[in-house]
């Protein structure tokens, strides 16, 4: 049974009659473009086909009640008082209703069952997930129009604002706009999107570290503060503003820590529009070498890569069927990316599990992802 319908069987069981709405919105993998986005630069993200899935009807009394089958848990709140709890998964999903009754929006109450298989701190933004199904479910039920950047920009807002993570627009613009069969190249000052096709016959295999880490503990917010820190020495509003000949010329007056971070956002914006060219040409073996030398960044220059991100990418770029590979999310745990031949996928795999496994003692997860749409209503 997919998960769809495990959701829409559980809405029956617990609520006595088939739901009115189904929706979903899908988890991302980043292909290449990290830590730009906060810098206003450019990413290039893919939906991946996994999501988080919310099936729902309305009720009149302005209170949100939902099972999670996740957590095997009830919860509810209303719509007329928000109050956060630090209650974990809950919180994306009233930062939500709070930010939508923020922006004028007038929301009705709704049953609801919410079920996800977007791997939980693996850096495949569940949380984005969960704040993009929670806004399909209010848009489908109330008077909210589906205009995925405007949703995304709110999405944002709920993260920084009420849950406490600083992330940039990436996560959420993926979950709201993905296209089926391709990634996009996103520019996070505009939020334009262009497509981004794979590379023919390639896989874009996800290698998940089974390692964890708290983005709101982690050094996130840190390394934010740090290039707003060097985005004020080049007077600019952000680093996406500072060109690698500006930053070379001058790149001798900063500290050695904000001169690292600063050049990893610099060369990463100038390599994820190399990218969304070598992707046009369909150059897989180009594109394969710039998620590379991505990592190499990430590892270096940003330090938000792990030991156990580096045996991954190390396992995965060892195998002749892999064009690259790279620590994608924020770092310090989660996943991996592997750009793969397609006729090699089923030999990559068994070897980066091996490779892996002796390298850490750890068993990982590695899922071949495709690209897919972003949060869709899918019935009512």
């Amino acid at each position: 049974m997919s998960l769809q319908e495990q959701v829409i069987s559980e809405f029956q069981e617990r609520y006595d009659g088939a739901p009115a709405y189904v929706v979903r919105a899908p988890g991302r993998v980043n292909l290449i473009g990290e830590h730009t986005d906060y810098n206003d630069g450019f990413v290039m993200p893919m939906a991946i086909d996994r999501a988080t899935w919310i099936a729902l009807s309305p009720r009149n009394d302005g209170q949100v009640k939902l099972y999670s089958m996740d957590f095997n848990e009830t919860v509810s709140f209303s719509l007329g008082h928000f109050e956060n709890n630090d209650s974990g998964w809950l919180e994306y999903v009233k930062g939500m209703a709070w930010v939508l009754k923020a922006a004028g929006y007038r929301l009705n109450g709704w049953n609801g069952v919410i079920a996800g298989d977007v791997p939980v701190a693996a850096g495949l933004s569940s949380s984005a997930a969960v704040e993009l199904a929670t806004a399909r479910a209010f848009a489908a039920i109330s008077d909210v129009p589906w205009q995925p950047a405007v949703i995304a920009r709110l999405a944002q807002r709920a993260e920084n604002e009420w849950v406490g993570v600083s992330c940039g627009i990436m996560d959420q613009m993926i979950s709201a706009a993905g296209v089926e069969g391709t990634a996009l190249l996103i520019d996070c000052r505009s939020l334009e999107t262009t497509n981004a096709p794979l590379p023919p016959d390639t896989a874009v295999v996800v290698l998940d570290t089974a390692t964890r880490r708290g983005l709101v503990d982690s050094a996130y917010n840190e390394r934010r503060s740090q290039c707003e820190e060097a985005a004020r020495f080049f007077g600019v509003a952000a680093l996406r503003d500072v060109s690698l000949a500006d930053f070379e010329a001058r790149a001798g007056e900063l500290d050695d820590l904000t001169r690292r971070r600063a050049r990893h956002v610099i060369t990463e914006n100038d390599r994820t529009l190399a990218a969304a060219e070598a992707m046009k040409a369909g150059d897989a073996v180009t594109l394969g070498k710039l998620m590379n030398a991505s990592h190499t960044s990430l590892r270096d220059d940003f330090e938000v890569s792990s030991d156990a991100l580096n045996s991954m990418v190390n396992c995965a770029q060892g195998h002749a069927g892999c064009f690259g590979a790279r620590m994608t999310g924020a770092g310090f745990g989660g996943c991996a990316v592997a750009l793969v031949a397609v006729d090699q996928v089923d030999d990559f795999v068994a070897h980066v599990e091996q490779c892996y496994q002796q390298a850490t003692d750890l068993q990982p997860n590695i899922y071949v992802c495709q690209p897919t749409n972003g949060a869709e209503l899918l019935r009512g």
